[in-house]
C-alpha cells in the first residue's frame, strides 16, 4: 500500500500524455512509498502503462472525456468542462483525503482558477506560482509570481510576499526570509506605480524582513530568499536566466567539441546541475490548501520525474505549511 498518492493530469501538456505517464512511472520506481492516480484517456493511459514495467497495484485511472488547452478561458473552462481531465483531478483532490498532493502541465490560468475552486487554503485572496531558483551565493530564491497573475494590486503582491517568506521558512529552514521587490532600480524612489505602491506597503510589513528594490541583473545573486513580483515582470525574469543559461552552455559545448578538452565537459556537467531548470521540477502553487506543482507544457519525461520527487518531499512537510491561514 503507498504511503503517499498523488493525482496527475495527464492531458493539456505540449508533448502529449505518454511523456508524463512515463515519468509518473519512472518516478514509481524511484520512490516505494509513492501511488500515482493518472487523469485522463483512460484507453491512452492504459495502453502507455502496458509498454511499461509498472507496478499497477500502485497505479489508478481515473478516465476524462474532455481537456482544458491553453485556447480557453481559465475560468469558464473550470466551469464549464465539467469532465476535463484538470477539473476531475483538482475536485479529487479537494475531495479524496488519500490524495495528497497534484500535477499538472497544461494551462496555468485554468490551474491557479480550478486550485481557488477547488483546493482553497483558509483566508486564501489570490494563489500565486512560484519558482525555486539557484542562488549565487549558495541556496535558493523563492520568485512569486512567475507568470500566473499578470495584472496585480500591491496588497497582492503583499500576500505574495507573506506565502514566499512562508515557503522559505517552513521548506529550507530560513528564519526571517530576505523579501526583495522587483524593480528597475535599487533606490526607494524607482519603479512604475504598482512597484513604488507595494515598496510603500512591504515596509510597513512587520512581520516580513523587507530588504528592498532588487534589480534584474541582481535576482538570483542571492541578496534575498524571496523575490516578489507581479507575474509578468516575474515571467520575464524566469525565462530570461533560463535562455541565457541555456545559450551559455550550449557554446561550451560547442567550445569543447572543437577543441576535444574533456574538462571543459565536466564543466557542463557541473553547470547542468546547477542551471537545468527543469531538473528543479515545476512551478509551486502557493496559497492552495494541498501542494500542486504546474510542470511546464514542454515538461519531457525525465522532468516529470522530478517534479514527482519535488512534489512528494513537499507532501511529507505539507502539515507545516499547507492549509495555514497567510494573512
Amino acid at each position: 500500500m503507498s504511503t503517499y498518492k498523488i493525482a496527475i493530469d495527464v492531458m493539456g501538456s505540449d508533448n502529449g500524455p505518454e511523456v508524463l505517464i512515463e515519468g509518473a512511472v519512472k518516478a514509481l520506481e524511484n520512490h516505494r512509498e509513492l501511488g500515482i492516480v493518472l487523469f485522463g484517456d483512460e484507453a491512452v493511459i492504459r495502453r502507455t502503462l502496458s509498454a511499461h514495467s509498472c507496478d499497477m497495484t500502485r497505479v489508478e485511472v481515473v478516465h476524462a472525456t474532455d481537456v482544458i488547452t491553453n485556447y480557453d478561458n481559465p475560468m469558464e473552462a473550470i466551469f464549464r468542462k465539467t469532465d476535463a481531465s484538470l477539473v476531475k483531478a483538482l475536485s479529487a483532490l479537494g475531495q479524496r483525503d488519500d490524495l495528497v498532493g497534484m500535477i499538472n502541465a497544461g494551462s496555468t490560468g485554468a490551474l491557479l482558477a480550478g486550485s481557488l475552486r477547488y483546493v482553497p487554503a483558509k483566508e486564501l485572496k489570490r494563489p500565486a506560482l512560484a519558482a525555486v531558483l539557484p542562488a549565487e551565493q549558495g541556496g535558493f530564491t523563492c520568485l512569486v509570481d512567475m507568470g500566473a497573475n499578470i495584472d496585480c494590486q500591491p496588497h497582492q503582491l503583499v500576500d505574495f510576499a507573506h506565502m514566499g517568506s512562508d515557503f522559505m521558512k517552513e521548506f529550507y529552514g530560513i528564519e526571517a526570509p530576505r523579501i526583495g521587490l522587483l524593480s528597475n532600480g535599487a533606490e526607494e524612489t524607482k519603479g512604475n506605480k504598482l512597484v513604488k505602491e507595494t515598496h510603500a506597503l512591504l515596509k510597513q510589513e512587520k512581520d516580513l524582513n523587507f530588504v528592498g528594490n532588487i534589480e534584474g541583473n541582481r535576482a538570483l545573486s542571492g541578496d534575498c530568499d524571496v523575490l516578489v513580483a507581479d507575474g509578468f515582470a516575474g515571467n520575464q525574469v524566469f525565462k530570461s536566466a533560463e535562455g541565457i543559461a541555456r545559450r551559455i552552455i550550449t557554446d561550451i559545448v560547442k567550445y569543447a567539441k572543437k577543441t576535444g578538452n574533456p574538462e571543459i565537459m565536466k564543466l557542463v556537467g557541473h553547470l547542468m546541475g546547477i542551471y537545468d531548470f527543469s531538473a528543479l521540477g515545476g512551478g509551486i502553487i502557493l496559497g492552495a490548501g494541498k501542494p500542486i506543482i504546474k510542470a511546464r507544457g514542454s515538461a519531457t519525461a525525465d522532468s516529470i520525474t522530478n517534479t514527482s520527487a519535488m512534489l512528494l518531499n513537499m507532501v511529507k512537510n505539507q502539515d507545516l505549511f499547507y492549509g495555514k491561514d497567510f494573512r
